[in-house]
């Protein structure tokens, strides 16, 4: 399992680079897709302090990736939202990297790719990560 994670995480950090991206950028943009969530949310996800959110949001608004919005319910807080051009980085990168995915599963039959993704999921739930 670790040298599957080893795999993925290989495989993401790859296709970020070539779009400029960290691995911690690709989760940040992944939380954004479907929600827009406070800073403090976005370091408890990431697991990162206060100063490294802030620092994380500050470069990739610089690139018009995010945006940050006076949060409703706390006037000194602010909640994060994509872009739509981070939208569209996205939807590129996520292309690239199931592509690439399912280039490393293609030796699995169909019924060994669907028994893994229903593993995985299983997995990831019961993590609730």
């Amino acid at each position: 399992m670790v040298q599957f994670s080893h795999l993925i995480q290989s495989t993401l950090s790859r296709v970020g680079a070539s779009h400029e991206l960290s691995l911690i950028q690709i989760r940040l943009l992944g939380i954004l897709r479907d929600r827009e969530p406070t800073m403090q949310q976005l370091a408890q996800y990431l697991n990162l302090d206060k100063s490294s959110i802030t620092g994380l949001i500050d470069r990739a608004e610089r690139r018009g990736l995010v945006e940050r919005t006076v949060a409703p319910n706390d006037r000194r807080g602010f909640n994060v939202k994509i872009t739509p051009a981070g939208m569209q980085l996205v939807h590129v990168v996520g292309l690239e990297i199931e592509r690439q995915i399912h280039a490393v599963i293609e030796v699995l039959t169909e019924t060994e790719r669907s028994h893994l993704t229903a593993l995985a999921s299983k997995i990831i739930e019961s993590a609730s990560v």
